[in-house]
């Protein structure tokens, strides 16, 4: 059996669950496709680099672009590449064996993209069997070995030399793994019927239930001390943001709207004249797809209609694909598009979320009711996230699309704007939050009061697994001209 654990591999979880939603990465020393894979499923172009032939061939296969070469030699890799750059590029487990890291890593920013991610996995040197002195070579553990083991501060140093700034951290634990020579060698894990021997984990039914019915609590257990609990760290990283001018999308939800959208496209044009207006439509009644073309607009129709959360996640994507930035907001008048340029310079101050919040004081135009259960809302926020917000479900928001890109936002279901906030702050983003004033709706609501209640208890209890506390990346705007 041991064989066998020689050439099986596994995907990282950590880093995958951080991909989000890229356009293109770079998988550098790809093995035989397994991250990279999640990366294609989740919509992005990958092109792999990889020095093993075996492992190459394999990698294509998942792929489709593996460049065979040596990823720690710079000048090889920039003949190859000729120039092209990536949202993402992902060093699983590279690094270990690397001389100079940080130096490494600098070369490889001229692949990256403007505000791209590094995601980087190293090996922890505080973890408790390390401590406890067992460096079993089956987890990767040599005590004279060539590969390095990293502590927490040192994973940041090098990555931080290399001119990137670290958003977060996430961790790969060390429970179940420590186990996992007895399993093989005991026998329990055997490749597919009719698979190769040695491809992957990812098929063998032991390691599925595995990631079903251990790997969550692994995970919470991890959190609560990473430096002891955990296997590897996965750093999330970034090119630092550079103010500057950012291209636009004004975004808006619209369902029977012709009351109101052309009086609102006219408001945006005199706001934004040089935005492109992005609607995804669930109109059954009336002529606002029809009104919204006619202006100008690009219109996404979600016929049946699914509802808002669906809804926001085309939009947000969408966005994402076309501009710099995205500022969304209803298309009844509540949010006034006169304060679109204000959200746009805070944005282009290099800062990545806008809040336009109605409730740091009661607005007249919003009834009591609806006042004092967003106030409810926002407080319980407080306290799981650690985020300062006073207002969750604001239906208006800027974003660099280089945030929306890093995760993989879910809209199925209601309240997909907690979502859409807390996990920025919480997992390293700058985030503000600018009062504004709310006023009299043009048209009717289509607030869903019990599913968005529902909705706001189920999406607070998952964002408590994401990322750590967003106190510090949470603030509050002095003001629009401040």
């Amino acid at each position: 059996m041991k064989k066998i654990e020689q050439v099986l591999e596994e995907a990282n979880i950590a880093m995958i669950g951080a991909l989000g939603r890229p356009r293109t990465v770079l998988d550098v020393g790809c093995g035989i496709g397994l991250n990279g894979a999640a990366a294609v499923m989740a919509g992005a172009t990958v092109v792999g680099l990889e020095k093993s032939p075996t492992a190459a061939e394999k990698a294509r296969r998942l792929l489709g672009d593996v460049i065979e070469l040596e990823p720690c030699d710079p000048a090889a890799v920039a003949r190859a590449l000729q120039g092209r750059k990536f949202d993402v590029i992902l060093f699983a487990d590279l690094l270990e064996g690397v001389d100079d890291p940080s130096a490494l890593l600098r070369h490889y920013l001229e692949h990256l993209e403007k505000e791209g991610r590094v995601l980087i996995s190293l090996r922890n040197s505080a973890a408790w069997n390390v401590l406890l002195r067992v460096t079993n070579p089956e987890l990767g553990y040599h005590a004279n070995g060539a590969h390095r083991l990293f502590s927490h501060a040192e994973a940041t140093e090098i990555v931080e030399k290399s001119g990137l700034e670290v958003l977060r951290f996430a961790h790969n634990p060390m429970m179940a793994r420590a186990i996992r020579p007895l399993v093989v060698e005991g026998g329990w894990v055997l490749p597919p019927p009719g698979e190769e021997s040695g491809t992957s984990y990812r098929d063998l039914p032991v390691y599925k239930a595995y990631r079903a019915l251990v790997r969550p609590w692994e995970d919470a257990l991890a959190g609560m001390a990473p430096e002891l609990l955990s296997y590897q760290h996965v750093v999330v990283a970034r090119r630092p943001v550079e103010p500057g001018p950012l291209s636009l999308t004004v975004g808006m939800l619209t369902m029977d709207e012709e009351a109101s959208i052309e009086r609102m496209m006219n408001e945006i044009r005199a706001a934004a004249p040089d935005a492109k207006i992005l609607c995804v439509d669930s109109s059954m009644k009336d002529q606002t797809p029809v009104i919204a073309e006619r202006m100008g607009a690009r219109v996404i129709r979600q016929l049946p209609p699914r509802g808002h959360g669906p809804a926001m996640e085309v939009l947000m994507y969408e966005a994402a694909k076309q501009s710099d930035a995205l500022i969304y907001l209803d298309c009844d008048f509540t949010y006034p598009p006169s304060i679109i340029p204000q959200i746009r310079r805070i944005l282009e101050s290099g800062v990545d979320v806008v809040n336009a919040a109605r409730t740091r004081t009661r607005p007249e135009a919003m009834p009591l009711p609806n006042y004092l259960a967003n106030k409810s809302f926002a407080l319980l926020a407080q306290m799981t996230a650690g985020a300062n917000v006073s207002d969750l479900h604001s239906g208006m928001r800027g974003y660099r699309s280089s945030v929306t890109r890093a995760f993989d936002f879910d809209g199925e279901g209601d309240a997909i704007p907690i979502d859409t906030l807390l996990w920025p702050a919480k997992c390293g983003y700058r985030v503000v939050e600018v009062p504004i004033d709310y006023q009299e709706r043009v048209g009717f609501s289509k607030l869903r009061k019990v599913a968005g209640t529902v909705w706001t208890f189920i999406r607070l209890a998952k964002t408590l697994k994401v990322g750590g506390r967003g106190s510090g990346n949470y603030e509050v705007w002095k003001g629009l001209d401040g």
